[in-house]
């Protein structure tokens, strides 16, 4: 059984094909306001059909200072970081077990679709995705501190 509870969900991902828009959108709609853009390069392995493949991507997105929490990312043409016809692509879940709470979604009928790859070969993030509604993110609640750095510096601005 997966350890992932609603306490644990900390961010809705949502990707957007006009960024400077969006962001402007939802400010004027529900006063959010945003983080600097992160732009990180990210080893992943994509879960296919043949098997894994492995690659770098590079993600551009941001976070919002206001919570709940909304990521807005920039799409990623030929990837799974693409527009949902339902404006939610994932649901993003803190978890102090990765690999753990992977398998149980595996188990429970949420392939593996693509995870973010650490220095030491494992897995610090996944994307889950079932036959209905969004993705689920699974993030090491090990990198939380350093976001919450990151979005207490967006408030200071």
């Amino acid at each position: 059984m997966t350890t992932l509870r609603p306490e644990n969900l900390y961010h809705v991902g949502i990707i957007v094909e006009d960024f400077e828009s969006e962001l402007k959108r939802l400010t004027e709609l529900f006063g959010y306001e945003w983080c600097d853009e992160l732009v990180a390069d990210t080893n992943v392995r994509i879960h296919t059909a043949d098997g894994p493949v492995e690659k770098t991507i590079t993600n551009r997105f941001t976070y919002s200072v206001n919570e709940p929490r909304l990521e807005i990312i920039r799409p990623i043409p030929g990837t799974v970081w693409t527009p949902s016809n339902s404006g939610a692509h994932h649901l993003g879940y803190w978890s102090d077990d990765v690999v753990a709470d992977s398998a149980a979604l595996v188990a429970l009928g949420m392939p593996l679709e693509v995870e973010g790859v650490g220095p030491d070969g494992l897995p610090y993030w996944t994307y889950h995705r079932g036959t209905q509604g969004p993705r689920v993110e699974l993030v090491s609640s090990a990198i939380k501190p350093g976001l919450e750095g990151y979005w207490a510096a967006g408030a200071a601005r």
